[in-house]
């Protein structure tokens, strides 16, 4: 049995050990630039969202032509010179904390190059206007600003690369949701279920830091205000609420499992022409978002933050931008076809804003009077479906609504829905990454891995080029 603790000999060690405080002075400013490599990734993101909609208003037939030509760009930019920075970004984490990846491999999953390309190829997504998310991307970004730490921690602080991931992607959804403890829940949930006792305290430092710097720029404010419950009949929102919760498992489910079939190249002609034509491929996915943005008069468009703020606050009287059934099934459409394009782009965003939908699509179906707190539950179910880390976006989107009133609720949402969608789909992030570690084996222990996965294919000729895309 160990004996009590010395406190002198604690203190002395402590104040002696000049090397280990120089290494956690090193962790922590990373953690700040990690911080602020999200925040420049969500200014960037947000002024290319906003040049999209100006150049929207210089005529009805402008997204035709510029969505499809800027989306082939950024395809054939990421192929030819980041393949690792396409797609969301969480399965590249993944991929790269997996035990049976090589240290020397890390690098095409995750490094300071591919966070920069990553930043570039979000924003030219949403100059585009594809619907795509910037919250996913997040992970990847800062993941990469905190492995670079390495260059300068002493072989001897104990710190791992393991850790330095987990801390950085987690950080990256706290930067990019202004949420530090959905970061936190997001490291143990998703990234890893571990951290050794020495080093844990220093991690969870760097994701509230950098959750923090996020916070310094945009301030302490809830994305989506506060969700107002008050007078809310319980008894009343059980039935509806169980019906968004049933609802978003079965379409946040499916949407798992069309963008696994997807990438993973079912044997038909749409996916074999992506393998052969990528660039082609993304152009027409474009033309078909463009169309989509038409008749939705650019609602589906980016992120979809302003869209369920509008539900949230006008839950009782819909926005007009919101058709009922109509906005959510073309969100839907436009969500899974940019993330199919290639190009880099999340779906944390868009689930919350179809999720939103769900949720106000049933309140106006069941004419509830509790539509705002409906809504709230159907991006927190969503969410959890597609991810299938029902913790995580609990958190999330009570802390985002700043909806602790409704913790218990927004947590029996997210576990059925999550629970449904597991009967739908296998774990989206996961079976990705698992896809992205077939490239590193050799072939006649994995067989060919999926074009879609690897990068093969036309415009991806360079030995160097054949790298993990999604």
């Amino acid at each position: 049995m160990r004996g009590e603790p010395d406190f002198l000999k604690s203190l002395r060690d402590e104040m002696g050990a000049g090397r280990q405080w120089l290494d956690r002075v090193v962790v922590l400013v990373y953690a700040v630039l990690a911080g602020l490599a999200v925040v420049a990734l969500t200014l960037i993101a947000d002024a290319a969202l906003a040049l999209y909609q100006g150049l929207r208003s210089h005529g009805w037939w402008v997204p035709l032509l510029w969505t499809p030509a800027v989306t082939a760009l950024v395809v054939w930019c990421m192929r030819r010179w980041a393949p690792g920075a396409a797609g969301s970004g969480v399965p590249q984490v993944l991929a790269a904390l997996a035990p049976e990846t090589p240290l020397a491999q890390r690098s095409r999953f995750v490094s300071l190059r591919l966070s920069l390309a990553k930043v570039l190829g979000v924003s030219g997504g949403l100059l585009a206007g594809l619907s795509v998310g910037r919250q996913g991307p997040s992970v990847q970004v800062a993941a990469g600003v905190m492995l670079h730490a390495r260059h300068w921690l002493s072989p001897r602080s104990g710190i791992s690369d393991r850790e330095l991931l987990v801390a950085g992607g987690a950080a990256g959804i706290a930067a990019a949701f202004n949420t530090p403890l959905g970061g936190i829940v997001f490291a143990i949930e998703e990234l890893s279920r571990r951290l050794t006792e020495r080093s844990s305290g220093l991690m969870l430092a760097a994701i509230v830091i950098a959750g923090l710097v996020a916070v310094s720029v945009f301030g302490n404010l809830s994305v989506f205000g506060r969700v107002r419950t008050d007078g809310v009949s319980w008894w009343g929102l059980l039935g509806p609420g169980l019906l968004v919760a049933l609802a978003c498992g079965l379409l946040g489910g499916l949407m798992s499992r069309v963008l696994l079939a997807s990438f993973m190249g079912v044997p038909d002609r749409f996916c074999a022409f992506r393998r052969k034509r990528p660039v082609v491929f993304a152009a027409l996915c474009g033309l078909a978002i463009a169309v989509v943005a038409l008749v939705t008069d650019g609602a589906v468009v980016g992120v979809g933050h302003e869209h369920t703020k509008q539900l949230l606050e006008n839950a009782a009287q819909l926005p007009t931008e919101h058709q009922p059934f109509l906005f959510t099934g073309l969100k839907f459409i436009a969500s899974w076809l940019s993330a199919w394009t290639g190009v880099p782009g999340g779906v944390f965003g868009p689930s919350l804003s179809i999720g939103a939908g769900v949720g106000a699509d049933v309140a106006w179906l069941v004419n509830s009077p509790h539509g705002t707190a409906l809504v709230a539950l159907g991006m927190c179910a969503f969410l959890a479906a597609v991810t299938q880390t029902p913790i995580t976006a609990m958190i999330i989107v009570m802390e985002m609504t700043d909806g602790h009133s409704m913790v218990l609720s927004l947590m029996a949402s997210a576990l059925l829905a999550s629970l449904v969608s597991r009967m739908v789909s296998r774990p989206l992030y996961s079976t990705m990454s698992a896809l992205m570690m077939r490239a590193l084996r050799p072939a006649d222990e994995a067989g060919p891995a999926p074009a879609s996965v690897t990068g093969q294919g036309a415009g991806a000729h360079r030995p160097g080029d054949q790298q993990p895309q999604q």
